[in-house]
C-alpha cells in the first residue's frame, strides 16, 4: 500500500538552486549509461530483498538508510520502517547484489541483517466498476448489498453520486466476471472500469476488420508480446481491450503489431472515448435524457393544450367536443393516442427500473412514478372506453397527468444529471493538466537525436526520451536526461517558486517548462504517474460514504413503502368521505366526480415524495467539498474524514517537519582556536561528508557556502572514516585526526570538554539547538549549534486555532529541553517530549478517553501509529510515503495554515450537508400533506398531480444545486493576512 501515495512526494536531491527545492516521490533508478533496452530487460529480473535493521530510533534514522540504500546503482524503490526495524529494496540483481545493499545500510551506521520476506503478496484487490440505471439509494443500497454477499468480497462500496462502485475482493476466491455478472443479476448494467490487479489496460479501435477470424488473428499476434496479459474483443464495434505489464510493452508496441500483420490493411488508433471514461459516460447520459425529455414534449405539448388551453377557445372547443361514438370526444381520443407513447416507450425506463427493483425486494423513485402515471393513465382508459360503449356515462380523463407528469421527471432527471456532472469538475480539471500531445525523440547507440516525432501522449511507454520546449506540459513523470530548466510545479505541490530542473532531477507530468529545452526519460506512465494517483484518490474519497449518509440509508428502506401505504390511504379517505357526504358537494369540482379527486389526491401524494434528495443529500456535497479540498491542496480520503474534521476539537502536533521545517541548519560557530573559518570548514565537511546522518548533511551544506565560487566542491580526502552510531564520526583529514560529535564522544576518545565549550553547548539546548563539538588533534577547536528552524507561520496558526476552540498539544521523541523551548516560542501549552511511537498513539487515545475528538498532525514513518490512532490524521505532503498512507487527509503545500483550511472547509461541508437534509426532509414533511389536500377545505388549494410531479423533481435538482454553492469556498479570511508559502524539503 506503500506504493499508492508515492506520486505526492517525489524525493529530489538538493543542488543548492536559487529556487526552493520540493520533496516529491521517489522514482525508479537505473545506473547511468544503461540504455532503455538493457533496463527494460533488467525489469524482468527484478527482485526483492528484506533487511532487519537494527539501531534506528527516528524517522531520521529511516531517512539516512534511505537515501544511502537509492543512491545506488540499480535500485527500483526502498521503503523503510523505522516501527519494525525493516528495510524493503525493489533491486535489479543485474547491476547489484543484496550483500552490496546491506554493506551499505552497515556503512551508514546500523547493524542490517538479510531476512526471509513471507508471504508478502497483494492478495487483495480492488475493483472499480461504473453502474448504469441506478435511479436513488434504494438502488444502490440493493446493488451494495447483493456485492456484499459475493464469497470473497471483503468489501464494496457504492455510491448513488458517482454511479460507481469500488469492491475489495480475493482474486483467488472471485473474479472480476462474478461481480459484473452479480451486478446484472440485480437489474443493472456494470461496467469494468478496472479490475485493480497490478496492470495497465488500453483500448484499441481497429479499422479493416471485416471478420472475426482477422480480429482472432490480431489477438494471437497481440497475445504474443511479453507483457500482454489479457485480450477483450468486440467484433461490433471494431475494439481490442489489452491488459498488459507496463515495464515490459506499451500501446504504440501494440499499433504497430496490429498495422504490421497479415497484409498491412489493418489500422489501429486509441478508442475514442476510452480514457475519459466517467466524463465521457456522464456527457452521454446527459444528451440521452435530453433528448428523451424532447420526444416526451413533443407528444405532452398537444396533450397539454387540448386538455388546458383549447377547452377555452370557442371554435376550437367545440370541435374537440364533437361525439364519435355515444359520449367519446375527438380530443380524448386524440389524448389517448398522443399520451400512449410517453407512457410505454419514453416511460418504458421506469417500468424496467420498478420491476427490477420489486425483484429484489425493495422498492425505489421508479415504483412511485409507474404507480401514480399507471394510475392516471388507465383510470382515463377506462374512462374513455366507457364512454365509448355507454350512452349515459360522461367520464373524464387525466392523460394529461400521466404524460406531464413524466416529461416533467425526465426534465428533472436532465437537470439532476448536469448538476451532478458539476460536482466531479474538479477531477475533469485535475486530468486537464496532463497534455495531449509530446515529442517522442529517437536516439541513436551514442545517444545522438537522429528523430522526433509528435504522437498522443496516451501511447508513451516506460522509458521513451522526450523533448519539453519552453511553454509546454511535461508529458510523463520521469527524469531529466538534457538540458536545465525551471519548471512550475505548483498545480500539483502548490510550491508557488518555479523550481530548477537539470540533468539527474526528477520531473512530474502535468507541470509547465518554463525557460528552457529539457530532454526527460519517461518512468512512469498511465495509471502510475503522480497525476493518475491524485485523480484516483480524489476519487475514491467521493466514493466513500461519510457515515451520515447511513441517516439515508435507514430512511430509505421504508420511504417508498410508506408513501404507498400514505397514498393508498389519503385515496380511500377522500373517497369514503365522498361517498358518505363527508365534505359538501360544492368541493368537488365540476369536471370531475368524488372518486377522480380523490384519485387526484392519491397520485399527488405518491409522485411528490422524493427519496432521490435525501439519498443526493449527504454524497453530493462529499463529492463537491473533496474535490474543492483538491483545488486547495488539502487531499481528503473520503466523507468518514471530513465529518470527523469538522467535530474536532484537539490537535496533537509532530514537532520535526510538521511545526519545524525538518531540516536541520548550522546557526551559530564558536571557535576555540585561532584559524581561519574557512580553513576550519573544510577540515570538518572532509570527515562529515561521508556520514548519511541529517546533521553532518547540515553541516556540509553550509561549508559550501565557504566555496561558493564551486557548484560540487571537492573536500579534502579523509583517511581511516569511522562512524560512530549515536555519538558522531572521526577521520584523519590533512594528517590531522578530526572528531565530530557530542559531549559523551569526547569523554570517550579522552578528549578534554573545556568550561568555555560547557556554556555554550548549555546555550544550545537552552535555545532549542544541538550542539556539535569538533575536536582536532585531541582539542576541541570549535562547537556548532544546530537547529530546525520554526515553519513560518506557526505562531499563528496556533493562535487561529486557539481562536477556534481548538486545543493544541506537542507530542514528539526529542528532549525535554528543546521541546518546550520550541511549544513556547508557538504557544503551545501541553507539551509531551521524549516519546516513543507507540506512545504518541497512547497519547492520542488517552485524549480520545477524556471525550476529545482527536486529530493528529505529522510527517514521519514514527507518526504512523498516532495517525491511525486519531479521529482525523493529517499527514504533512513532505512526509514519508508510509505516513501519507495512514492519513485521512493529506496536506500537499505542506503549510500549517492547511490544517485550518481542511477544518474549516470540513464545517462548511457538514452545513451544506444538514442544510441539504432539512431541505429533503422539510420538503417531504410539507409536501406530501399538502398534496393529500391538507389546505383544500379551507382554502380549496389542490396540487394537481402533475403539478406534484414537477416538485418532486425539483427537489432533487435543488439538494444538487445547494451542494454546488460549496464550489465557491473561500478559506478563512484571517488566512489571507498570513505570509505563508509552501514549505520545501531539500
Amino acid at each position: 500500500m506503500a506504493t499508492k501515495f508515492l506520486a505526492l512526494c517525489i524525493r529530489n536531491k538538493s543542488r543548492g538552486d536559487l529556487s526552493p527545492r520540493p520533496h516529491y516521490p521517489s522514482m525508479p533508478k537505473y545506473p547511468k549509461g544503461v540504455a532503455a533496452e538493457e533496463t527494460s530487460l533488467a525489469a524482468k529480473a527484478e527482485a526483492k530483498a528484506l533487511f532487519s535493521v537494527m539501531g534506528m530510533t527516528c524517522s531520521a534514522c529511516a531517512g539516512s538508510v534511505e537515501k544511502a540504500v537509492k543512491r545506488l546503482p540499480g535500485i527500483r524503490e526502498a521503503v523503510v520502517d523505522v516501527l519494525n526495524n525493516r528495510a524493503q529494496v525493489m533491486f535489479f540483481p543485474n547491476f547489484i547484489s543484496a550483500e552490496n545493499i546491506r554493506e551499505t545500510i552497515e556503512d551508514v551506521g546500523f547493524q542490517a541483517t538479510l531476512i526471509n520476506d513471507e508471504g508478502n503478496d497483494k492478495s487483495i484487490l480492488i475493483c472499480r466498476i461504473r453502474i448504469k440505471g441506478m435511479t436513488c439509494t434504494s438502488c444502490s443500497t440493493t446493488v451494495e448489498s447483493a456485492l456484499q454477499a459475493v464469497h470473497g468480497v471483503q468489501k464494496a462500496q457504492v455510491a448513488l453520486a458517482t454511479e460507481e462502485a469500488d469492491v475489495h475482493y480475493d482474486p483467488k476466491v472471485v473474479s472480476y466476471n462474478q461481480l459484473l455478472q452479480t451486478i446484472e443479476d440485480t437489474g443493472f448494467e456494470g461496467i469494468l472500469i478496472t479490475a485493480g490487479e497490478d496492470m495497465s489496460r488500453i483500448e484499441l479501435e481497429v479499422d479493416g476488420v471485416r471478420t472475426d477470424r482477422s480480429m482472432r488473428i490480431l489477438g494471437q499476434s497481440l497475445q504474443a508480446l511479453p507483457g500482454v496479459q489479457t485480450i477483450d474483443f468486440d467484433s461490433e464495434i471494431k475494439k481490442i481491450a489489452v491488459s498488459y505489464k507496463s515495464d515490459m510493452t506499451g500501446p504504440r508496441s501494440f499499433i504497430n503489431v496490429i498495422e504490421t500483420t497479415g497484409s498491412r490493411r489493418f489500422k489501429a488508433k486509441i478508442f475514442p472515448g476510452g480514457e475519459a471514461g466517467s466524463d465521457s459516460h456522464r456527457k452521454e447520459e446527459i444528451k440521452q435524457y435530453f433528448r428523451v425529455f424532447l420526444w416526451s414534449l413533443v407528444f405532452t405539448i398537444p396533450v397539454f393544450l387540448t386538455s388546458m388551453v383549447f377547452m377555452y377557445i370557442p371554435g376550437i372547443k367545440h370541435g374537440l367536443e364533437t361525439k364519435i361514438v355515444h359520449n367519446l370526444m375527438i380530443g380524448e381520443l386524440m389524448r389517448w393516442i398522443l399520451a400512449t407513447p410517453v407512457q410505454f416507450i419514453i416511460g418504458r425506463r421506469f417500468y424496467t427500473g420498478a420491476y427490477k427493483s420489486l425483484r429484489h425486494g425493495s422498492a425505489n423513485m421508479d415504483v412511485l412514478i409507474a404507480l401514480g402515471t399507471n394510475a392516471a393513465y388507465f383510470y382515463s382508459v377506462y374512462s374513455v372506453v366507457r364512454a365509448a360503449t355507454s350512452p349515459d356515462f360522461m367520464g373524464t380523463d387525466f392523460f394529461e397527468t400521466s404524460a406531464m407528469l413524466i416529461s416533467f421527471i425526465l426534465l428533472g432527471k436532465y437537470l439532476e444529471v448536469l448538476a451532478k456532472g458539476k460536482t466531479s469538475d474538479a477531477i475533469a480539471k485535475l486530468m486537464d493538466l496532463a497534455p495531449e500531445t509530446a515529442t517522442l525523440l529517437v536516439l541513436d547507440e551514442e545517444g545522438n537525436v537522429i528523430n522526433e516525432e509528435e504522437i498522443d501522449s496516451r501511447l508513451i511507454q516506460k522509458n521513451d526520451i522526450l523533448k519539453i520546449i519552453p511553454g509546454a506540459k511535461v508529458a510523463s513523470d520521469g527524469y531529466v536526461t538534457w538540458g536545465q530548466s525551471h519548471v512550475n510545479e505548483s498545480m500539483i505541490t502548490g510550491e508557488a517558486l518555479p523550481v530548477a530542473k537539470r540533468k539527474g532531477d526528477s520531473v512530474i507530468g502535468g507541470t509547465l517548462n518554463e525557460n528552457g529545452v529539457l530532454h526527460i526519460k519517461a518512468t512512469r506512465v498511465g495509471a502510475e504517474s503522480s497525476l493518475s494517483q491524485i485523480v484516483r484518490l480524489v476519487e475514491s474519497a467521493q466514493m466513500a460514504k461519510a457515515p451520515v449518509q447511513k441517516f439515508a440509508d435507514r430512511i430509505s428502506k421504508y420511504f417508498v413503502p410508506l408513501v404507498i401505504l400514505l397514498s393508498f390511504l389519503t385515496w380511500l379517505s377522500w373517497f369514503l368521505s365522498g361517498r358518505y357526504h363527508g365534505y359538501p358537494e360544492s368541493w368537488i369540482p365540476s369536471s370531475m366526480d368524488s372518486f377522480e379527486l380523490s384519485l387526484q389526491f392519491g397520485i399527488s401524494v405518491m409522485v411528490i415524495a422524493c427519496p432521490c434528495a435525501l439519498g443526493l443529500a449527504t454524497p453530493t456535497a462529499v463529492m463537491v467539498g473533496t474535490g474543492v479540498g483538491a483545488s486547495q491542496g488539502v487531499l481528503i480520503k473520503g466523507g468518514q474524514a471530513l465529518e470527523s474534521a469538522h467535530k474536532v476539537n484537539c490537535i496533537v502536533f509532530d514537532k520535526t517537519g510538521t511545526l519545524t521545517i525538518g531540516k536541520p541548519v548550522v546557526v551559530n560557530t564558536r571557535l576555540l582556536k585561532n584559524m581561519v573559518l574557512r580553513e576550519f570548514y573544510e577540515l570538518v565537511a572532509a570527515a562529515e561528508v561521508n556520514s548519511e546522518h541529517p546533521l553532518a548533511k547540515a553541516i556540509v551544506e553550509y561549508a559550501k557556502k565557504f566555496r561558493e565560487d564551486e557548484e560540487n566542491p571537492a573536500w579534502p580526502e579523509a583517511k581511516d572514516f569511522e562512524s560512530i552510531t549515536g555519538h558522531g564520526v572521526r577521520a584523519i583529514v590533512r594528517n590531522k585526526e578530526i572528531i565530530v560529535g557530542n559531549k559523551s564522544l569526547m569523554v570517550e576518545r579522552n578528549t578534554a570538554v573545556p568550561i568555555d565549550a560547557e556554556e555554550i553547548l548549555a546555550e544550545a539546548e537552552g535555545l532549542a539547538q544541538t550542539g556539535i563539538l569538533i575536536a582536532i588533534d585531541g582539542k576541541v577547536a570549535g562547537v556548532l549549534s544546530i537547529s530546525d528552524p520554526l515553519k513560518p507561520g506557526a505562531q499563528e496558526v496556533i493562535s487561529i486555532l486557539k481562536s477556534m476552540k481548538i486545543r493544541s498539544i506537542m507530542v514528539t521523541g526529542d528532549n525535554w529541553g528543546t521541546a518546550n523551548s520550541i511549544a513556547n516560542e508557538v504557544g503551545i501549552e501541553t507539551v509531551i517530549a521524549e516519546a516513543k511511537p507507540d506512545q504518541k498513539a497512547e497519547k492520542v487515545k488517552e485524549l480520545q478517553a477524556s471525550g476529545n475528538i482527536v486529530a493528529m498532525v505529522g510527517d514521519g514513518i514514527n507518526d504512523s501509529p498516532a495517525l491511525v490512532a486519531a479521529d482525523v490524521g493529517m499527514a504533512i505532503g513532505a512526509g514519508t510515503d508510509i505516513a501519507i498512507e495512514a492519513a485521512d487527509i493529506v496536506l500537499m503545500k505542506s503549510n500549517l495554515e492547511d490544517v485550518i483550511t481542511a477544518i474549516h472547509l470540513s464545517r462548511k461541508t457538514f452545513t451544506r450537508i444538514r442544510l441539504n437534509y432539512i431541505w429533503a426532509l422539510g420538503y417531504n414533511v410539507l409536501g406530501i400533506p399538502i398534496a393529500a389536500g391538507a389546505l383544500f377545505p379551507y382554502t380549496g388549494f389542490r396540487l394537481p398531480p402533475w403539478i406534484a410531479g414537477a416538485a418532486m423533481a425539483a427537489s432533487s435538482v435543488s439538494v444538487v444545486c445547494c451542494s454546488l454553492l460549496l464550489k465557491n469556498y473561500k478559506r478563512p479570511k484571517v488566512l489571507d493576512n498570513l505570509e505563508v508559502r509552501g514549505i520545501s524539503i531539500e
